[in-house]
């Protein structure tokens, strides 16, 4: 058989993607020719696994197949993409090399019909969907049934999120295989990643069938100086990171480990530079069309970096991409590697620097087990739908078990994939099939993300060559020092190990302590112990209120530390800081607040609701009222019907008639659930208050 490097169409679509005179690498050529190959009779189709660096050139693969394929008369290539910006890369490149190329994906909804009416018509060689899309039962039905014999070549980019011991496991990619047991037996299965180390490599290969090729090349980027600043407290590493972006060559990625930071770290740039240094957050909660319009603008160089969280990761190729800096490690080497790939792909050097902080810890703790099922309650969950006339949607779901939205729609694509549920067009049923924790292989992905993490740690001590440990967190056997990272050089490349200047810190700081967040009323009881479900009645609910410092705010830390060890000083910061969100947050009320409630609900911040709630109230010319709590504060691990069961049994309001037709201003020291607020609130309304508008002073991280 003559190899695919060598025909004509390959040349055609390698030099219009690449350039003149380019060819296929020797494994690209090898994965091709494996796809191609004519399928014996009664057997199988190739299954091939292709696991290369960043800018390797995996998508070539799927081009060139898909020309040779439709050349000789097979269906259409169906790409299985987690991401819009990739989607949107992957048919600007497919149209380079002469393919008709489209997208199904939640930002096009107005184009799907047209579309689908080309794919039937067979018009497009090539049709990228999200795994969201695969999971919908509709799109399922009038589509996927239809294409199933017909798909020239199924293609699963970002494979590792099939596997739950990869670094971003998705229970909708699971769906993939489902599509497997739906297509021609005879149909090739291309799957790529760059992001697999040989457990996960193992188990997708697996998945795929006992006869897929496995094509492993080297990891090393030679085009990336990585280095590790770990001397900074929080607020520091933003001040570093807005003394040295404009320095930075070229323009770039900050990533941060939450949305939260980086808003903050964008206002801190802002703060100082101004329109100067153009920067935007970026994060999972922002629009498909606003991040869209990010993406854009950075590959414009529009903006000279993006603040961003993991949300943009995979499949977002700039080739000038000058520098990718972290606020904060994230937990996983693999995870590190993917996102620090998007750098120096078609540049000769790019800047890599890790700002770490003892404080990452606790969210590689949460992280290590967000993604793992606790077992009451899913049958919490599956109860509700095995009693149920009927379908349940997501809401309904929430308002039966008292459990979160996110958490439930997490909850039922786990269910899904083990079988025990199943989606309709009307929402999610029970399928009759028992689910059982599966105790020792969840115990054993946490210990695996635990040794990820130790990992890391490592990473930032500059236990050894920086490039090197990150190959070899994914297997690579050509790990080998690097040479030029900071470790192996023993310094910090300059200008990195300039110190941020004192004004610099002190100018962010003041710039953040005037932020304050919303604090959106909660709109559902939690079911479950709480006893009510539904909800909340308009009555009962709180207004809008604000949070003063979020989470592990960095310009908060210190003062919050001090108030909780009973600093009156610091405390005082609070108050003022606390009488600042009141001047801004004014011009919103609907009715000026009356009476000031203060609730304690932890000891860590002993009297500080009613310092600041004392504070507000000599400045407003506020009475002042009390809210009565019984008993010890709750468990931090209590379940959110359990902890709201808590409050309702612990509060009372002793005087009703110093609230009754009043508006409160209630002022809670700190929340991570926002239950007490919530419960309070109720009380509160229930004593006769006209309005309750919630000050938070600390929402802590759950």
């Amino acid at each position: 058989m003559t190899s695919s490097a060598e025909l004509p169409i390959t040349r055609t679509v390698i030099e219009s993607l690449a350039g003149p005179g380019a060819e296929l690498r020797d494994d690209q050529a090898t994965a091709v020719d494996h796809l191609i190959a004519p399928v014996p009779e009664g057997q199988a189709g190739a299954r091939v696994l292709v696991v290369q660096r960043t800018g390797w050139g995996k998508s070539a693969v799927y081009w060139v197949t898909t020309a040779l394929r439709r050349s000789e008369g097979a269906g259409p290539t169906l790409v299985v993409s987690p991401l819009l910006s990739l989607m949107r890369d992957q048919v600007t490149a497919a149209r380079r090399a002469g393919l008709n190329a489209a997208t199904i994906n939640s930002s096009n909804i107005g184009d799907w019909e047209a579309i689908e009416a080309d794919l039937a018509e067979d018009n497009l060689d090539l049709v990228l969907v999200s795994p969201e899309r695969l999971a919908n039962p509709t799109f399922g039905a009038r589509v996927l049934d239809a294409l199933a014999g017909e798909i020239g070549l199924l293609v699963i980019d970002e494979a590792h999120a099939i596997s739950d011991w990869g670094h971003d496991f998705r229970p909708d990619y699971r769906r993939v295989a489902d599509l497997l047991q739906h297509l021609n037996p005879a149909t090739p299965v291309l799957a790529t990643t760059a992001t697999a180390n040989q457990r996960v490599t193992d188990d997708v290969a697996a998945q795929l069938g006992s006869d897929t090729l496995v094509l492993r090349g080297p990891l090393a980027r030679a085009s990336l100086q990585l280095s590790v600043i770990n001397r900074l407290d929080p607020l520091r590493r933003y001040g570093w990171v807005v003394d040295h972006l404009p320095k930075l060559a070229g323009s770039g990625i900050v990533y941060t480990l939450t949305v939260a930071d980086a808003e903050r770290l964008t206002e801190a740039i802002r703060t100082v530079h101004g329109d100067a240094v153009p920067v935007a957050a970026y994060h999972g909660q922002l629009g498909s069309d606003e991040r869209e319009r990010l993406e854009d603008d950075l590959l414009a160089n529009r903006l000279k970096a993006l603040v961003a969280t993991s949300a943009l990761g995979m499949g977002y190729d700039k080739p000038d991409l000058g520098f990718v800096v972290h606020v904060g490690s994230p937990a996983s080497p693999v995870s590190y590697y993917q996102q620090v790939g998007r750098a120096g792909r078609g540049i000769d050097h790019a800047a890599v620097v890790l700002l770490p902080s003892p404080s990452d810890d606790g969210i590689w703790d949460y992280f290590a087990t967000a993604s793992i099922p606790d077992p009451d309650q899913m049958s919490r969950l599956l109860t509700a739908l095995r009693e149920a006339d009927g379908p349940l949607s997501v809401p309904a779901l929430e308002a039966e078990t008292g459990l979160r939205r996110t958490k439930v729609e997490l909850m039922v694509k786990q269910l899904a994939v083990d079988g025990a549920v199943d989606r309709t067009r009307d929402g999610w049923l029970a399928t009759g099939k028992d689910w059982a924790y599966d105790h020792e292989h969840y115990e054993s992905v946490v210990a695996t993300r635990k040794r990820e993490a130790d990992i890391m740690r490592d990473y930032t001590r500059g236990r050894r060559c920086l490039m090197q440990l990150l190959q070899e967190s994914l297997d690579d056997p050509t790990a080998a020092p690097c040479g030029r990272c900071s470790v192996c050089l023993d310094v910090l490349p300059d200008p990195l190990g300039e110190e941020p200047s004192i004004e610099t810190v002190r100018t962010i700081a003041t710039g953040l302590r005037a932020r304050s967040q919303l604090l959106e009323p909660r709109k559902m009881w939690p079911g479950g112990s709480f006893g009510a479900r539904g909800r909340i009645p308009a009555g009962l609910m709180a207004d809008e209120g604000r949070v003063l410092v979020h989470a592990d705010a960095p310009e908060w830390a210190e003062t919050l530390a001090a108030s909780s060890r009973g600093d009156e000083a610091a405390t005082g910061e609070l108050a003022d800081a606390a009488v600042g969100v009141l001047a801004r947050w004014k011009s919103d009320w609907a009715e000026r607040p009356e009476v000031v409630v203060p609730l304690r609900t932890t000891t860590a911040l002993d009297g500080v609701a009613t310092a600041v709630g004392e504070r507000l109230a000599g400045v407003g010319r506020l009475d002042r009222a009390e809210i009565e709590v019984s008993g010890p504060a709750p468990a931090d691990d209590l379940t959110g019907p359990d902890e709201a069961a808590h409050w309702r049994s612990a509060i009372t309001v002793p005087e009703p008639d110093a609230v009754r037709g009043r508006v409160v201003l209630l002022v809670v020291d700190r929340s991570a659930s926002g239950w007490p607020v919530t419960v309070a609130t109720a009380a509160l309304r229930d004593a006769g208050a006209s309005r309750v508008l919630p000050l938070l002073i600390h929402r802590s991280v759950g």
